[in-house]
């Protein structure tokens, strides 16, 4: 009773922050955006929830625990200074500047502005169609176990709910909506991580005696060293160093990500909207990693070789008392709603101002804009939902496979050449075709040909950070043998660094 309870409070709370910010939702600027003048806190949560779902604390931190030990704690380490702190400092003020000096509210409008290219708009338009709709049918994998530990309610339920309500708060508050949601499912990961790891642990007498134990497992097929698992760097450091790599710098390609500091208000909100995030990050991703270290401590109640490393988190909680499980249903319900809602606002967004408004209605106003957004997120919504149920249903493994792909391949295809379009003038259009098809080959290669891949490149983990480092050498190496930019077009990119900006004597000594 105490769970329905829990959950009908939490589900009323969303629903009626959706409904309550209808008012800021009435333009393309307002539904997609939040009027950029979302404050640091918003902004940082909004960052941190859509980062983090249960693919990261259900299934990655169980699969990289089981696999590296407490070492797995570096991807969390990772994920707040790569992913975070980083992605914030070299990005956040810049994006936030040339975007609304372009009048872009998405990034492949940005492209299109910036080299004014409407093809190129459109091309960076369908990669990320094609490759965000399998990445949010994986947002509902890491709720099935859960919810049939804690209510025996079928998966299949639980994806319609989540679908439902994340269709009605996103369409009702568009961005703004999203935001608020996110600061309030972002406590409660918060909160809820933090709690779970200091029961876990106490279960096993507390982190010594976890540590020791853990450091007692031996794993022949993994290693023969002992005490590999509580080690420093775990049994496969180089594996360790590209999960690091493609969870943490795949951020700064990732379409839902970027948007983010599109949005945010002002240079103060910048400041302290990377603090914010990152220590967010630490707690979060870096709390479930390290309490997915210790999967191996219940060796004795999970078969990973026939449940799959899903089945690691939920037989850890198991044994928690009924208040905690639903603190833990909550959490990775907030993780994966907050995403999904992040990741349908990017897509509909996308396909509405990117490919529909450019190729098929060209007069689309402002009202149409947003109606035609609203309704294609129902029409996402319900495309992953069943995506969903397919595979849940009929163990389709292509999905799966394709959803693996899918960060690679977009933060592959968008890490360089938006990095290298906010910082240098010498960005050709060609590069950012080049990178564009480079990386989604790739990684579409990867899913039909991978037993034809080098040894290291058959992971689509690695083979995702190869994407995204050669995207860095492709841009400038393409970009010194093609045609140059437009002076004129490129001039007026970067004017917007140059404006004057009168501040106070706290922020400046002057002269």
């Amino acid at each position: 009773m105490m769970k329905l309870l829990l959950l009908v409070i939490y589900f009323a709370v969303l629903i009626g922050i959706g409904l309550y910010c209808r008012k800021h939702a009435t333009d393309v600027n307002g539904f997609v955006l939040g009027g950029r003048s979302v404050g640091p806190w918003l902004t940082a949560f909004a960052y941190g929830t859509s980062y983090f779902s249960a693919v990261v604390f259900v299934g990655y931190a169980g699969q990289f625990g089981w696999k590296y030990g407490v070492a797995a704690t570096w991807a969390g380490i990772g994920n707040a200074v790569i992913g975070s702190l980083l992605a914030w400092v070299v990005l956040g003020r810049r994006t936030r500047i040339m975007t609304q000096h372009l009048d872009s509210a998405t990034m492949p409008q940005f492209f299109g502005e910036r080299f004014g290219s409407r093809a190129l708009k459109v091309g960076a338009s369908s990669i990320i169609f094609i490759f965000l709709i399998p990445y949010t049918a994986s947002l509902y994998n890491g709720l099935s176990r859960l919810f049939g530990m804690a209510f025996h309610m079928d998966y299949s339920v639980c994806i319609i709910l989540m679908a439902v309500l994340t269709a009605v708060y996103v369409i009702a508050g568009g961005y703004m909506a999203t935001a608020i949601n996110d600061f309030i499912q972002g406590i409660i990961m918060l909160g809820g991580i933090s709690t779970v790891i200091f029961a876990v642990l106490k279960s096993k007498g507390g982190f010594m005696a976890a540590l020791d134990g853990l450091a007692r497992v031996a794993d022949e097929s993994v290693a023969d060293t002992p005490g590999i698992f509580a080690s420093f760097f775990g049994p496969n450091p180089l594996d360790l160093l590209f999960v690091v790599l493609l969870t943490s710098l795949g951020t700064w390609g990732l379409p839902q990500m970027v948007q983010k500091f599109y949005a945010i208000k002002n240079e103060e909100s910048i400041k302290k909207g990377t603090i914010i995030s990152t220590l967010f990050a630490l707690v979060v991703a870096g709390g479930s990693y390290f309490l997915g270290g210790f999967g191996r401590l219940f060796s004795d109640q999970v078969d990973v070789a026939a449940d799959g490393y899903d089945s690691i988190i939920p037989t850890m909680l198991s044994g928690l008392s009924p208040l905690l499980i639903s603190m833990v249903v909550i959490l990775v319900l907030s993780a994966s709603m907050s995403t999904l809602s992040s990741l349908v606002i990017a897509s509909s967004s996308t396909l509405t101002i990117d490919f529909l408004k450019e190729l098929v209605w060209t007069k689309m106003d402002e009202k149409k804009q947003v109606l035609c957004m609203r309704v294609l997120i129902v029409v996402f919504i319900a495309i992953s939902s069943i995506l969903a149920l397919i595979q849940y249903k009929s163990a389709v493994t292509f999905i799966a496979q394709l959803m693996g792909v899918s960060w690679g391949a977009l933060a592959g295809s968008f890490l360089a050449p938006f990095l290298y379009a906010l910082y240098s003038k010498k960005v050709t259009k060609a590069s950012c075709w080049v990178c564009f098809l480079f990386s989604s080959v790739l990684m579409t290669a990867n899913i039909f040909f991978r037993p034809s891949f080098p040894q290291i490149m058959q992971s689509p983990i690695n083979c995702g950070v190869f994407a995204m480092l050669a995207g860095l050498l492709i841009v400038p190496a393409v970009s010194l043998f093609t045609a140059k930019p437009d002076h004129k077009l490129v001039e007026d990119a970067f004017a917007c660094y140059e404006k004057r900006t009168e501040v106070s004597r706290k922020t400046s000594l002057g002269k």
